[in-house]
């Protein structure tokens, strides 16, 4: 088992800066790949950005692409997403999970443990 809990949502103007982070606690954290998926209001989950159990292959959204990005310290058995330059539509509650595939997936089925989920809200 994996339990990650998930901080530094909050409440930002358009353009400004967050940083989430996932701390897990449980089983081996760096076996396991992490991803941030994100839902806003009335809409589906949306993967947003993926990193491999060692750090070096990552993948985002197009959306969030040059702005967000996804990072690990596996001896802090942490996974951060830094977001810049955030837009409204940015909103959503931002969740992290873990995948024992290893490697980076964009399909939330492939995601075994999930936190409780931060909110972020971007005002214009």
């Amino acid at each position: 088992q994996v339990q990650l809990v998930e901080s530094g949502g909050g409440l930002v103007q358009a353009g400004g800066s967050l940083r989430l982070s996932c701390a897990a606690s449980g089983r081996i954290f760096s076996s396991y790949a992490m991803g941030w998926f994100r839902r806003a209001p009335g809409k589906e989950r949306e993967f947003v950005a993926g990193i491999n159990w060692s750090g070096v292959s990552t993948h985002s959204a197009d959306s969030v692409k040059g702005r967000f990005t996804i990072s690990r310290d596996n001896a802090k058995n942490t996974v951060y997403l830094q977001m810049n330059s955030l837009k409204p539509e940015d909103t959503a509650i931002y969740y992290c999970a873990a995948s024992e595939y290893q490697f980076v997936t964009l399909d939330s089925d492939e995601y075994d443990y999930w936190g409780q989920g931060t909110q972020v809200t971007v005002s214009s």
